[in-house]
C-alpha cells in the first residue's frame, strides 16, 4: 500500500481522496496546498499542510503525490504544480477506476485521473497529468497529450491527436484522424470534423473557431 499525499484543497482533491480510498489500495495520509491557499489546518479529516513544508513533513522517497486541481488557466495552474512537485523529486500516482475498460496494449503516465465507465480502446496512448472524467469513448491508436482535461460523455474517434493542455468539453465529439492543437478549449456539445488552430476556442455542430491569441 503506497502512502500518499494530494496537492489540493477543493473539490477536486476532496473527489481524488474519495476514490483512492474507497477503490484503490493506496492511503491518503495528508493534503497540501500553497501557502496563500491554507485557511484551515484539516480537510477531509487529514492534515492540510503548506507546500513549503512538504518535503520535511511527507519525504518523496517515502511518499507518492497527486495533484488534483482542475482545468483553470487551459490546465496551465496544474502543470505548474505538476513541475514543480516533480522537481522536488516526487513521483506521482494515477488513478484509474475499477469500473474502466482499458486493454493492453495502452500507454497511461502518471499522475492520470481516469474516473467510472471510460472504455479506452487498444492502442491508445495518454501522457502525463491529463484528467479524463466518467463515461467517455476513446478510439483505438488516440493520442491524448500531457495537461489535458477529457469531460464526460465524450466521442473521440480513432486516430486523433489532442496536444497539451486542452480542453474537451460534455457531450463533444471528435471525428477519426483530427489533430487536436495545443491549448484548444473544444466547448460542450460541439462537432470537430477538421484539425484545430493552436489556442482557439470551438463551438457549435459543425464547429466554429473562436480565435484566442492570449498566454
Amino acid at each position: 500500500m503506497a502512502k500518499l499525499v494530494i496537492f489540493g484543497g477543493s473539490t477536486m482533491a476532496e473527489l481524488a481522496y474519495y476514490y483512492f480510498s474507497h477503490d484503490s489500495n493506496h492511503e491518503v495520509v495528508a493534503f497540501v496546498v500553497d501557502s496563500d491557499y491554507k485557511e484551515v489546518d484539516n480537510f477531509c479529516e487529514l492534515p492540510l499542510i503548506e507546500s513549503e513544508k512538504v518535503i520535511e513533513l511527507y519525504p518523496p522517497s517515502e511518499y507518492q503525490m497527486f495533484i488534483a486541481i482542475g482545468y483553470s488557466n487551459r490546465n496551465r495552474n496544474r502543470e505548474k504544480i505538476y513541475s514543480r512537485m516533480k522537481n522536488m523529486g516526487y513521483s506521482f500516482l494515477t488513478y484509474i477506476h475499477s469500473s474502466s475498460i482499458i486493454p493492453n496494449p495502452c500507454s497511461i503516465g502518471e499522475n492520470c485521473f481516469i474516473l467510472e465507465n471510460n472504455v479506452i480502446q487498444p492502442f491508445v496512448t495518454i501522457g502525463n497529468n491529463v484528467t479524463i472524467w466518467s463515461t467517455n469513448v476513446i478510439g483505438h491508436g488516440s493520442i491524448i497529450n500531457d495537461h489535458s482535461f477529457i469531460a464526460s460523455h465524450t466521442i473521440i474517434s480513432g486516430q486523433v491527436i489532442i496536444e497539451k493542455r486542452c480542453f474537451v468539453g460534455v457531450n463533444a465529439t471528435i471525428q477519426d484522424h483530427i489533430h487536436i492543437t495545443d491549448e484548444c478549449i473544444i466547448g460542450a456539445g460541439t462537432l470537430i470534423k477538421h484539425d484545430t488552430i493552436p489556442g482557439s476556442i470551438y463551438k457549435g455542430i459543425p464547429s466554429q473557431a473562436l480565435m484566442y491569441h492570449g498566454k
